[in-house]
């Protein structure tokens, strides 16, 4: 458990493997996501190079003390401008295509430009396969929308190498319209060995929304899946420490260190006044009574309507609840 705070505490000592705890949060549809890789953030968005952080804290008479509990992050679960929005597997038919040109590719494989009107040469297969593709390309836009899903992550500082100019240059990422075979390669090799130097850093794939093709899943914010129309949320984390007796729970985003100098990544013209080692405080609450053991906090921010409902299963390895 890292500590910081208004005086610095640093915790020792052994940790009974079985005396974690198990936080459970349900973040409203209004959590802000972080802005696709490269782009600038809007009104309802964070930029790409930040993380959050779930704080407890501890008052005291003559000090107070925060705890840095977990840090994670949120995207939205499509992110069409990542370089490495790819598909990958034995399964796919062109590993290492960036998934914006796969109906295109589909269309060139079949013969099939437009799906309602298919040349008459075209087998069933082909009109089956050119119509998913197409539908694949809607379903990925709805995802990547206003309304896509927003899935929170593990936490990580990395970036993707430069994107090159053109097809040519083989020392960068191939831009995404280089759709030939060489380049689809290169593109595959280069993001699986970011990916596995890098194993937090979040890559999402729209074919299986579970399973990320880097990073890890902890859960979606509350919404709706654009494509089904069916409700999804809830998010969990396993952590080590007993999150029982303290008087409460607070979440902060902050800017990363990808150049480790020790200091956040701070934009040009960030106010100096709002340079702290905390970030800025997005939601907060106090633990009510606790319902057969479990510790529930909502949560409010200081400057929006924005909630969150926290519940955490405090001492696991002291669970008297039945489930």
């Amino acid at each position: 458990m890292r500590t910081t705070a208004l005086c610095l505490v640093v915790l020792a000592g052994c940790i009974d493997e079985f005396s974690g705890s198990n936080v459970q949060f349900d973040f409203s549809p209004a959590m802000p996501v972080q802005a696709p890789v490269g782009t600038m953030p809007s009104s309802t968005e964070l930029p790409a190079n930040v993380h959050f952080t779930l704080y407890a804290f501890q008052e005291d008479p003559m000090v107070g003390r925060l705890f840095a509990v977990q840090d994670f992050e949120i995207h939205k679960i499509v992110d069409l401008g990542s370089p490495c929005f790819i598909d990958v597997g034995s399964h796919v038919p062109h590993p290492g295509l960036h998934v914006s040109q796969y109906a295109k590719v589909i269309g060139m494989d079949t013969g099939i430009t437009d799906i309602t009107m298919p040349p008459p040469g075209a087998t069933e297969q082909q009109k089956i396969d050119a119509a998913t593709a197409v539908q694949r390309e809607m379903n990925v836009q709805a995802l990547a929308g206003d309304t896509g899903l927003k899935v929170v992550s593990g936490a990580s500082d990395a970036v993707y190498g430069d994107v090159a100019a053109d097809c040519n240059d083989t020392s960068k990422i191939p831009p995404p319209d280089c759709i030939d075979d060489a380049s689809n390669k290169r593109r595959l090799e280069m993001c699986q060995a970011m990916w596995k130097q890098n194993p937090e850093y979040f890559e999402g794939t729209d074919r299986v929304l579970t399973a990320p093709l880097s990073g890890v899943t902890h859960g979606m914010v509350d919404g709706q899946n654009p494509v089904n129309l069916a409700p999804v949320g809830g998010a969990q984390f396993f952590v080590d420490e007993a999150l029982d007796g303290f008087d409460g729970f607070a979440v902060y985003w902050q800017f990363d260190d990808a150049n480790k100098d020790g200091m956040p990544d701070y934009p040009t013209g960030f106010p100096d006044a709002e340079k702290t080692p905390l970030g800025q405080l997005m939601l907060f609450g106090r633990p009510t009574t606790p319902t057969r053991d479990v510790i529930h906090i909502h949560m409010t921010s200081p400057s929006s309507p924005l909630t969150a409902e926290l519940a955490i299963f405090a001492n696991l390895g002291n669970d008297t609840t039945n489930f």
